[in-house]
């Protein structure tokens, strides 16, 4: 993908990331002049965190850069790009790759390295997406089981408060009747 950026500004990106997850990151500014060097106010200072906040990469004015490393929690992972201040304002792009899980392998390197045919690197790619399904589907079936109880809760809740809604009324109306009687035996119409 790619982003816009502005000196003085920040953008962030927030990916989903399950546990035991291998995540990898690559970014680098767009050169705008092909053949010369980046200006000198096209910098990033970028950095990756966790949803507890841990920093999992931290860079500081850098026109590039690859962050590597394995989920220890799931949830929201953030990525953010700050484009620090300079005179005048300076516009650049930022391309970016994030890839996490079976995505994140490097099959190629995998391959030449176990010395196998492509014919194993594909059946090891199912075999790595189907226990992703699998994995997933557990959570799922947690997450369901959390929604229930949460329903089931929230049920019984609404019961309990619409009895009492229940009773609160009944008793108002009781208190107004018996106003209403003593009123009315006060102007002796009883």
């Amino acid at each position: 993908m790619r982003l816009d950026m502005e000196s003085g500004n920040s953008k962030c990106i927030s990916d989903d990331i399950k546990i035991n997850y291998m995540t990898v990151g690559t970014y680098s500014i767009v050169n705008p002049n092909e053949g010369h060097h980046l200006p000198p106010s096209h910098k990033l200072f970028v950095t990756v965190s966790s949803p507890k906040g841990k920093s999992h990469h931290h860079a500081e004015n850098v026109e590039s850069g690859k962050f590597v490393f394995t989920a220890d929690e799931t949830g929201d992972y953030m990525t953010c790009f700050v484009a620090p201040g300079y005179r005048p304002t300076a516009k650049f792009a930022v391309d970016f790759e994030w890839k996490s899980g079976v995505e994140a392998k490097d099959w190629t390197t995998i391959a030449k390295r176990g010395q196998i045919t492509m014919l194993e690197v594909e059946v090891r790619k199912l075999l790595d997406v189907t226990e992703t399904i699998h994995d997933e589907m557990f959570q799922l079936r947690e997450r369901e089981r959390e929604m229930q109880e949460l329903n089931r809760s929230t049920n019984s809740r609404m019961a309990a408060l619409s009895l009492l809604s229940f009773v609160v009324t009944m008793s108002v109306a009781g208190l107004q009747l018996w106003h209403l009687k003593s009123f009315l035996e006060r102007k002796k119409l009883l």
